[in-house]
């Protein structure tokens, strides 16, 4: 049987971790690189992520972005685009399948522009928060 060493946790007066800066890491996300290095590319895809930074090696596989960024992308958009189509049709009243065409496209562009970043800033903050395996120290040491 493993016995473990629950003192070494930071909870009990163990050395903690070094912080992870938020902000900086959510950035190098939203740029879609690496959150620790900041230079290598951290999606090999649209949005397949990359199971290591090709530059520092730091571990990616861990995250779980899952469906996020899709609510984002979606919240983001339709708050965007959902008044500016009322304003549109208001003020300019133009042709149903004018409006249709010109809104659809924008809807598209504008998810296919986020999804990837808001994909990769919250693989960003997941690092910085050591979620999920991200956390490289072991909590409980085994004797």
């Amino acid at each position: 049987m493993i016995d473990l060493d629950p003192t070494l946790s930071p909870a009990f007066g163990g050395a903690s971790p070094a912080e992870r800066d938020v902000k900086t890491s959510l950035l190098r996300g939203w740029r879609r690189r690496c959150p620790s290095c900041g230079s290598g590319a951290m999606l090999k895809g649209f949005l397949k992520v990359r199971d290591a930074c090709p530059v520092c090696d730091e571990d990616l596989h861990h995250h779980r972005a899952d469906d996020g960024p899709a609510y984002l992308t979606i919240l983001i958009v339709g708050h965007l685009m959902g008044p500016l189509l009322l304003w549109a049709f208001v003020e300019f009243r133009p042709e149903p399948l004018v409006i249709v065409a010109i809104f659809t496209t924008g809807c598209t562009a504008l998810s296919l522009y986020l999804l990837p970043r808001f994909k990769g800033a919250m693989i960003g903050f997941q690092w910085a928060k050591r979620m999920h395996g991200f956390d490289t120290t072991n909590r409980f040491a085994q004797k």
